[in-house]
């Protein structure tokens, strides 16, 4: 399944999902993905790819989590691996910390301390 998508920036973006599964065990649908980006250069940010990957499987951004983007060398590519939970709860429950603080920016600690 390819997805179009445009305007990253100033910059294009596909993505080509490779292997979409649900997860009963974890309450999870996992996604990975191959995402071609052109005309900005860097490598996309993981908002940017939690707002595409909500937009196109109708989820809301706190329920998504990026695991990681590794850019391919001397391409303008890189494999991402995403995961959609059924709720916020079960992400908190079930995702380690650094996982959080990368994808929400370290709401959750601010939250905390005060």
């Amino acid at each position: 399944m390819v997805i179009r998508l445009i305007s990253l920036g100033g910059g294009s973006m596909e993505m080509l999902v490779e292997r979409d599964r649900y997860n009963p065990l974890l309450k999870r649908r996992e996604l990975h993905l191959r995402i071609v980006y052109w005309g900005e250069g860097a490598t996309p940010t993981r908002q940017a790819v939690r707002e595409k990957i909500a937009g196109l499987f109708n989820a809301e951004l706190d329920r998504i989590v990026i695991d990681y983007i590794k850019p391919e060398f001397g391409k303008q590519e890189a494999k991402c691996y995403a995961k959609i939970y059924d709720t916020h709860e079960d992400l908190m429950d079930i995702e380690e910390e650094h996982i959080i603080r990368r994808n929400f920016g370290g709401k959750e600690e601010e939250e905390g301390e005060e």
